[in-house]
């Protein structure tokens, strides 16, 4: 298996294929290596979720939450970022996200540039 460098490694979280695939696309075309998951469970299951450079999760998913996992993720040692991303317009959603130990929160559907924007702000 060919290394990748970690700071050029992203992980996307989804339960919606389509997001899953378009991000992961954009990811690419980007110049980074992605991921993909289907639950923050097989993210975690998959073995040392560690190597990412960052998460890219969906807030509402069956199973544990985009929240829940980045609140586990801020507490890991080093914590590694998370940027949330979500169609949901709810204040009380919004707040959690902002309360959780995520770096951003984008509102689908996201430009392709500000998600750019996001993750190179969290790795510089």
């Amino acid at each position: 298996m060919k290394r990748v460098p970690k700071n050029m490694l992203i992980s996307v979280v989804d339960d919606d294929e389509s997001v899953r695939s378009g991000t992961a696309s954009l990811l690419r075309s980007a110049g980074y290596v992605a991921e993909t998951f289907s639950s923050a469970e097989e993210f975690l299951n998959s073995g040392d979720h560690h190597r990412f450079a960052c998460v890219v999760a969906d807030i509402q998913m069956p199973g544990m939450s985009g929240i829940e996992l980045a609140n586990r993720l801020g507490h890991d040692e080093p914590p590694t970022p998370v940027i949330l991303v979500t169609a949901r317009t709810e204040h009380e959603v919004h707040a959690k996200a902002a309360a959780s130990n995520a770096a951003f929160l984008l509102r689908k559907p996201f430009a392709a540039d500000r998600l750019l924007q996001c993750l190179q702000s969290v790795m510089s």
